[in-house]
């Protein structure tokens, strides 16, 4: 199964350490493969080394490709993550 989604980072710091970490956290619970795409740049959701080479800033749109079994699983969570700004306040 694959599965792609469209993403807005709405938190004002954006995608920095702290956030991408979070981002790792939940990615790894997951078998599927996830892959994070920002203008001319691809990462893989598992390292934050290459999540943070995205330098994706507040307003910054991804697109996630989910693939794998638990594919549809993975992205409901990493949804709720980006929905949730990655639990910072504001």
């Amino acid at each position: 199964m694959e599965i792609t989604q469209k993403m807005e980072i709405k938190n004002r710091l954006g995608l920095h350490l702290r956030a991408a970490a979070e981002l790792v956290k939940t990615a790894s619970k997951y078998k599927c493969r996830i892959l994070v795409r920002n203008n001319h740049h691809q990462a893989d959701c598992r390292s934050i080394l290459n999540l943070m080479v995205l330098a994706a800033s507040y307003g910054s749109e991804l697109t996630l490709i989910f693939e794998g079994d638990d594919a549809w699983h993975a992205q409901q969570a990493i949804k709720n993550l980006f929905l949730n700004k990655f639990g910072e306040k504001d």
